[in-house]
């Protein structure tokens, strides 16, 4: 169910307890200020989950109150992640959903990245 991505964080939500070593995730790739990880239910035949580790709800919230040094860090985890998993020489999609509109699932900032094959138009009409 989409989330309001305005609400305060929610310490339950399942990339808090993938964090916290409380649920099991196949990582790719672990930095300081992010993880990334295979998707559960791949929607290609490349999807990851790149998350920050501090708790930031949306790319609103991580945008407007991360420090410089996380939001560096994130975006090269993203760009390292594409490399580390072959999406990079032909090509990727990045994809971050904010609030219910959207179609946030998880109150936890995430990018999904996606690779492997051609994908289409940007949007689904």
């Amino acid at each position: 169910m989409p989330i309001d991505h305005k609400q305060p964080y929610d310490e339950s939500n399942i990339f808090a307890r993938i964090l916290r070593g409380e649920l099991p995730a196949k990582t790719v790739f672990e930095s300081e200020h992010a993880l990334a990880f295979h998707d559960i239910s791949p929607a290609a035949a490349v999807h990851v989950l790149v998350i920050p580790k501090g708790a930031y709800v949306s790319w609103d919230d991580f945008s407007a109150n991360a420090s410089d040094a996380e939001i560096a860090g994130f975006v090269r985890a993203v760009g390292e992640t594409a490399r580390i998993v072959g999406a990079e020489p032909g090509g990727y999609r990045l994809l971050a959903n904010t609030g219910k509109r959207a179609g946030q699932e998880v109150p936890h900032l995430h990018v999904h990245l996606f690779g492997g094959q051609p994908l289409g138009p940007m949007l689904a009409r």
